[in-house]
């Protein structure tokens, strides 16, 4: 149980998750864990880590894990947290995402462990009459109680007829899978709780509902998350990943230490007193951490090139003493960071957009000592860019 309950905010409940795996051992069963997935966008980042984490020590413990991949959920899209309705996505959307996540996931779960399922199969497949018995076992006030629906009724903010069907979709998938737990994000509480509830009155045991907390981002104030820039993606490079690592605060760096690694509590607990008491500096704590997380996304090896690259261009100033200081130039940021091509021409790494996406494209651009192959850099928890385009450098004051 120690290990099942690390990285978890809270089981729903922590008793019933005691009888349940009793029951499966005397029936010779394993539990059916799962976690739903809506593929609304195409990647995935250290944030969703955290339940696939989760799902891999049951899976260790012999327990059969289902990643659900919500493709017809993600038509509704998921209102948890939102003071609008979300804009539906395609069917084309959905599927290119999907792709993207099942080959994403295996970094961490057991692909010959692992149960993917789509609730298209069952949700696609319900008619007019289903769809309206599926509804009578709920009343709107229930459905009102959840935090985000009662905020928007309360301000006059429109909440569609599709976004209440949510909760009750996600509830039926687990009636569907004949789920013992589900687990989600502490935000996701309601929906996890109705599946609980329309188990027992489809005549099931109910689902244990296991939530995991919510892993802030660079910032460390608001939640992981890709539109906010403060994020750090599983796809990215190792240098990029590690650089990023480095960026968090040294009080963040615990709690990701928790939820990103399988670092024991105690351990994490010596961690901080020999922090305390002088004897291991924050910083190089701090690039062990960088080293865990990248060698789960990429290798060993990989992420000792990370931190030895690190510690070469950012730690140890290998850079030239006299670079031009420039700040941001107007018109080069976007929601999620800044446009490189742009950037580069107007601060003179580049005689036009069209030859600074060369230079990207060919690996001549770094910043802050990492290549640079994307279009957009993000900016989260960053005061400055030093950025070289081969033998020239420039300084770009963020502040």
């Amino acid at each position: 149980m120690t290990y099942l309950r690390k990285g978890l905010a809270e089981v729903i409940r922590e008793e019933d998750l005691r009888e349940r795996l009793l029951l499966r051992a005397r029936e010779g069963k394993p539990l059916r864990v799962k976690a739903g997935f809506d593929p609304t966008a195409p990647d995935l980042h250290l944030g969703h880590t955290v339940l696939l984490r989760k799902m891999k020590h049951f899976q260790d413990m012999g327990h059969q894990v289902i990643f659900l991949i919500g493709d017809s959920t993600a038509m509704i899209g998921d209102p948890t947290g939102r003071n609008a309705t979300r804009p539906p996505l395609t069917r084309e959307d959905i599927e290119a995402n999907t792709e993207t996540y099942k080959n994403q996931v295996f970094k961490i779960l057991n692909p010959e462990k692992t149960e993917v399922r789509f609730n298209s199969e069952w949700l696609g497949k319900m008619g007019y009459e289903e769809i309206v018995r599926l509804c009578a076992r709920y009343t709107v006030a229930r459905l009102l109680e959840r935090d985000d629906f009662s905020k928007r009724y309360a301000a006059g903010v429109p909440i569609s007829m599709h976004e209440l069907l949510y909760p009750l979709a996600q509830g039926y998938d687990s009636v569907a899978l004949e789920c013992d737990v589900e687990m989600g994000g502490t935000d996701q509480k309601f929906n996890l709780l109705v599946g609980r509830e329309l188990q027992r009155d489809f005549g099931q045991l109910p689902q244990i509902v296991a939530t995991s907390p919510l892993l802030e981002g660079l910032d460390g104030e608001k939640k992981m998350s890709k539109s906010l820039g403060n994020y750090i993606g599983i796809t990215e490079s190792p240098e990029v990943m590690f650089r990023k690592i480095m960026q968090i605060s040294d009080s963040l760096m615990f709690r990701y230490y928790e939820l990103l690694t399988d670092t024991s509590m105690s351990e994490i607990a010596a961690m901080q007193e020999k922090i305390a008491r002088g004897e291991l500096h924050p910083m190089n704590a701090k690039i062990e951490l960088g080293k865990l997380v990248v060698a789960d996304f990429h290798s060993v090896s990989d992420a000792a090139a990370a931190a030895d690259q690190f510690n070469r261009v950012v730690r140890q100033k290998e850079i030239p003493p006299d670079i031009a200081v420039v700040p941001l130039p107007d018109g080069v940021r976007t929601e999620a960071g800044v446009h490189v091509d742009k950037l580069l021409a107007k601060i003179g790494l580049a005689e036009s957009v069209a030859d600074a996406g060369r230079k990207r494209k060919a690996g001549a651009i770094q910043i802050n000592g990492q290549k640079v192959s994307e279009l957009v850099f993000s900016l989260a928890g960053l005061s400055e860019l030093l950025i070289q385009a081969g033998k020239n450098w420039r300084r770009v004051n963020l502040s």
